[in-house]
């Protein structure tokens, strides 16, 4: 089969791989659609994991094989794969800080090499322990595209759930890819008042057009004065920095009011970071974090995308074959002004290669 391999470096190639072999407990899917997260990009980027790998975790596609065992799933059942899931029973756990669970930490689904989602290929092979709490069917009349948003929208609902937002409370949302268009409007769900800024006015205007009207255009504009200037000079109640870069950071503690919470959505890679301590202790701003997806809210994360809560497809700017893999991760890495989701379809060239 076909696969997007990271080589080390920051080099990746398309190149023939075998194809998985599959265990009892687990399947093997024919990937349709994989999203690019930019949590894989940052892998890529700064040579995180050893090489070989062979990323992608937003993943939809067709049951090609069952393991033996298998009961809930069969050979053309449509699905949607989640790569982490917890054990449900060790001190994390039982906490609900399920992505610090050991297990979950543990990758389920591989295309090979040492598993790191394995998306970015033609087949993965799914493991015992994600066949069984970790694959959701997705409904006929939804689109594989539409399916791969699943995993990346429940990191969003629990980024909210974190916030503990309440109605009437007015949301900074910094950064309007399309992480930061879901997590505005998931606020405004919840009965917040959403802002908006992005240095890009297109993103800017396709927030508009999911009905998040108050923007800010932070090339002409400084957004925590311009927040201010809408809040009574106090800031807003809570801000999400769904922009990865750390010196961002002290901006967005700026443009929240005393007593109000900052939430790091996008920091995933370790460094340092430069802010004030009296804006937390004296100020008592609270500084907060949320990554990955919650098995917990697994069930409402499929209902919001299967029953097209949010036009979710009107984020998928470009989608390119698997072959053309390497010119989608550098345009998702090196994102345009008309760039949002990049989806690689290793399906929409497929060549009929039997198993």
């Amino acid at each position: 089969m076909s696969a997007a391999v990271y080589k080390g470096r920051s080099v990746v190639t398309v190149e023939d791989v075998p194809t998985p072999r599959i265990g009892a407990g687990e399947i093997l899917v024919r990937v349709e659609a994989c999203g690019i997260c930019h949590t894989d990009l940052k892998k890529i980027e700064y040579d995180l994991l050893a090489p070989p790998r062979i990323y992608g975790h937003e993943t939809a596609g067709v049951v090609a094989q069952i393991g033996e065992g298998v009961r809930n799933f069969k050979v053309g059942d449509r699905v949607v794969v989640f790569h982490h899931i917890p054990c449900m029973r060790c001190f994390y756990c039982l906490r609900k800080v399920f992505a610090q669970c050991p297990v979950y930490k543990k990758v389920g689904v591989t295309a090979g090499y040492e598993p790191a989602g394995g998306g970015f290929a033609q087949y993965v092979r799914v493991m015992d322990w994600i066949v069984r709490g970790g694959v959701e069917k997705i409904p006929d009349g939804v689109s594989f595209d539409r399916a791969c948003f699943v995993e990346p929208v429940n990191t969003c609902i629990k980024g909210i759930e974190t916030l503990r937002l309440q109605v009437g409370e007015t949301v900074l949302v910094i950064g309007q890819g399309p992480i930061g268009l879901i997590l505005g409007i998931l606020a405004q769900r919840a009965g917040a008042r959403v802002i908006t800024s992005d240095l890009y006015p297109a993103r800017l205007t396709m927030a508009n057009s999911f009905g998040l009207k108050l923007t800010i255009d932070a090339s002409k504009a400084d957004a925590g004065q311009t927040v201010r200037g809408m809040t009574e000079g106090r800031g807003a109640d809570a801000v999400i920095l769904a922009v990865g870069g750390s010196g961002l950071i002290r901006p967005a503690m700026d443009a929240t009011r005393p007593g109000g919470r900052v939430l790091l959505f996008a920091q995933t890679v370790r460094g340092e970071a430069t802010i004030d301590p009296a804006a937390v202790c004296v100020d008592e701003k609270a500084l907060l974090g949320s990554y990955s997806a919650s098995v917990d809210l697994q069930e409402e994360s499929v209902r919001f995308v299967m029953n097209r809560e949010m036009d979710l497809e009107r984020l998928i700017s470009h989608r390119f074959p698997l072959q053309s893999g390497v010119e989608a991760l550098n345009l998702a890495a090196h994102p345009r002004p008309d760039s949002m989701k990049i989806v690689i379809q290793p399906g929409s060239a497929w060549e009929g290669r039997q198993l």
